[in-house]
């Protein structure tokens, strides 16, 4: 029974790092927030890293140092939820071997970064970089719809396009 336990645990921290190594976004909830957030990560030593709090970074308030938080990951190319994980959250301290390792690798991740090379160093002053280590076994996925209503807004979906416009763009294509 001991040997099937520890074989589970092994499946499912593979699967964890797998997951959260390819997939591209993270669906994080901090404890106590009222719903997750999409962040970009990295996967590094067996944790996933974020790096936010900054100017034109994202929003990582809902995280406090030694609190926990649900992570949620999704498939890279569907987006449909692959597998839900426990974690830790720890911040890590600017300059220390771990934090030069992770930005590292997150550096590498970071889109459309304004200012290229010099990331690293506005990151050490302004940002926050957190470690989200896996705390045990899988989440069961829910049974139920976790869909939520869009926010009230006054913006409109797109009206049907005119029916005499694809003749006039086959004008055009054909001149």
């Amino acid at each position: 029974m001991t040997s099937e336990l520890l074989d589970q645990d092994l499946l499912d921290r593979a699967l964890i790092e797998e997951a959260t190594k390819k997939s591209g976004l993270i669906w994080v909830r901090g404890a106590g927030a009222p719903a997750a957030r999409a962040l970009w990560h990295a996967w590094h030593e067996g944790a996933a890293y974020l790096v936010g709090d900054g100017p034109g970074e994202q929003p990582l308030s809902h995280l406090t140092d030694g609190g926990s938080a649900e992570v949620t990951v999704r498939s890279k190319d569907k987006g449909g939820r692959l597998v839900t994980w426990s974690a830790t959250v720890s911040e890590v301290p600017s300059g220390s071997p771990e934090w030069e390792a992770a930005v590292t690798e997150l550096k590498g991740k970071r889109l459309n970064a304004p200012d290229g090379e010099e990331m690293p160093a506005r990151w050490a002053r302004d940002c926050r970089v957190l470690r989200l280590v896996p705390t045990g076994s899988l989440l069961p996925l829910p049974s139920e719809s976790l869909a939520e209503s869009p926010v009230p807004s006054a913006a409109t979906t797109r009206q049907p396009i005119p029916a005499g416009l694809p003749r006039l763009l086959a004008k055009r294509r054909k001149k």
